[in-house]
Order: C-alpha cells, then sequence, then structure tokens
C-alpha cells in the first residue's frame, strides 16, 4: 500500500485550487463578452404633445369653417376637439374636431405614435421607420424607384389612370372613427376628370352607383379645379419629414351620401403623425374636391413638423 507524505499531498491541493480559479475567470470572462452590446440610440422624441392643442385656433377655423356659424360658447366647444381614448399617453395620442356647415360637414383627426424598440441592437428611428413602411405598403404606394425605364413608366401610369387597384385598408390607428376606417385606401380619383368608370367604385367594390357618379361629372366639385387629375393621386411626398405619403379616398357614407378623405401620413424621427382631413357635402350628388383637402392637409402636416422640430 503507497503512503503519500503530508507535504506532497498539500501540494497536489494547492495546485488543483489554482487549476479551478482559472477555470472560473475564464468563464466570468467569456460571459462579460457575450452580454456586452451596445444600445441603439434612442429616439428623438420621449413624450409626445397635446394634440388638441397642438393645432391654433385660426388654423382650426379654416379648416372647420361651419363652426363659424354657431354661438360662441358652441365655437369654442368644437375647437377643443375630443381627445382620443388611449391607454399610455407617452405612446400614442389624438384628437378629432368636426363641424357642420349649410353646404357640408367637415371632420379633422390627428393622431401622434411614438415609437420604441425594444431590441436593444435596433434604434428607436430604425424600428419607426419599419412602421411607417407598412404603412405606405398598406396605402399601396411604395417610394420612387430610383432606375425606371421612362416608356415603361409612362405605360404604367396611364393603366393606372384606366383601371385603378384597389387594395385593402390597414388597421386603422385608434383614433380613426368608422366613418374614416378606409381612408389609407387608394381611390379612382380620376373621377376628378369626370369618368364614371373608376370614380363610381369606392372601397368596398361597389360599382352599381356608376351612373350617379356620370350625374355628377358635371358638378363644381369635379369640374373647379385646374390640376392635372395626376397631380392629386396618392402619391409619396419628399419635402415632408423624413418620409411622408398622401392618401386619397372617395367612398359613400350609406346609401347615398359621398365622402372624401384626405390621409397625410408622416414620420419624424421615431414619431409618426397621422392626419385624416373629412368632408362630406350636404347634397348627396356632389362630389368634395380632391384639390383644397389636400392643400390644407398637406399645410397642417407642415405645421405639424415644425412643432415637433421646435
Amino acid at each position: 500500500m503507497a503512503y503519500v507524505s503530508g507535504t506532497a499531498l498539500l501540494a497536489s491541493l494547492v495546485v488543483g485550487c489554482s487549476a479551478d480559479t482559472g477555470t472560473d475567470d475564464s468563464v466570468g470572462d467569456g460571459k462579460s463578452g457575450e452580454t456586452a452590446v451596445t444600445a441603439a440610440a434612442p429616439g428623438k422624441y420621449q413624450t409626445l404633445p397635446d394634440p388638441c392643442r397642438a393645432i391654433a385656433t385660426s388654423t382650426l377655423k379654416d379648416l372647420l369653417p361651419g363652426a363659424a356659424e354657431l354661438s360662441e360658447e358652441q365655437q369654442k366647444k368644437v375647437y377643443e376637439g375630443t381627445a382620443a381614448v388611449t391607454y399610455n399617453t407617452d405612446r400614442r395620442v389624438g384628437c378629432r374636431w368636426k363641424s357642420e356647415g349649410p353646404s357640408s360637414s367637415r371632420s379633422l383627426s390627428i393622431d401622434f405614435e411614438r415609437v420604441v424598440s425594444y431590441d436593444p441592437a435596433v434604434s428607436d428611428d430604425d424600428r419607426a421607420r419599419e412602421v411607417y413602411t407598412k404603412k405606405e405598403t398598406a396605402a399601396g404606394l411604395s417610394s420612387p424607384s430610383p432606375t425606371p425605364d421612362a416608356a415603361d413608366s409612362s405605360t404604367e401610369k396611364a393603366k393606372d389612370t384606366k383601371k385603378p387597384t384597389h387594395p385593402a385598408a390597414s388597421d386603422d390607428d385608434a383614433t380613426t372613427s368608422g366613418s374614416d376606417a378606409p381612408s389609407h385606401a387608394l381611390t379612382g380619383l380620376s373621377s376628378e376628370a369626370g369618368s364614371s368608370e373608376t370614380g363610381s367604385t369606392d372601397d368596398a367594390g361597389n360599382t352599381g352607383d356608376t351612373g350617379d357618379t356620370g350625374d355628377t361629372g358635371d358638378t363644381d366639385g369635379v369640374t373647379n379645379t385646374d390640376e392635372d387629375p395626376g397631380d392629386l393621386q396618392p402619391r409619396v411626398l419628399d419635402d415632408l419629414g423624413d418620409s411622408a405619403f398622401l392618401n386619397d379616398l372617395l367612398t359613400r357614407a350609406g346609401s347615398t351620401a359621398q365622402h372624401r378623405t384626405v390621409s397625410v401620413v408622416f414620420r419624424t424621427s421615431n414619431v409618426i403623425v397621422t392626419v385624416d382631413f373629412t368632408e362630406q357635402p350636404t347634397v348627396s350628388t356632389v362630389v368634395p374636391e380632391s384639390k383644397e383637402l389636400q392643400e390644407k392637409a398637406q399645410a397642417l402636416a407642415r405645421q405639424l413638423v415644425d412643432e415637433f422640430s421646435e
């Protein structure tokens, strides 16, 4: 039987402990290296402004002329707006205004969505860009391609004018009312040129009202514009925020009344803003005009961009 001296046994224990310590240090270094992930930069905006106070009263008076016929107390109530119901005002807020006039009713809604990325490798801005792109794609729009063939482009435009597509509308924001729900779907705006073929198709694909639309081909709402109908089509906007697009939808409310909703959606850093501006004429045969609604909606969107930039 072999006997190990006390000195030899002690030496072996010391060597064993040293080896174990070295192994633990190596694992610890490996773990720390794996968890040292550089977090992406946070978004520029950490809070959202009060949407019901984001628009000056003078602007609301211009957008909602019907309120001028009301008493001072009623006007004040209209211009205060109605806040949208949201569950996290740091992430999403909205407000809506509506006025009734002798010739038409108008409604305006704005929605502010602050996008936050929960992936440390993805910045808030990049996540917001993804969310915005989905909205733009759902509207049937996309940013201009840098290398289109001129002839093919002209052919495609001609085809689009004759036979516009109507993709399904995207999921609406919580602030959008039921009557405005399809506002992000494409519309056949060639009705501005008096076309009964395309102007008669509503968002649900109903074409049984072609005759009615043809009757309105000579109304003021269709003919009193000097703009090329092609310039009023839903489109990507190049000069608004970081990214933006405009959508325009003419649809029916009930059996006869028609309303038009112009939507402007833009992204600035990690915030996405949606402006919906709707007009419904009192007379069912009158078609709301695109030009004025689009100009006013874009002007308001630019004011909101400036407010976020302050």
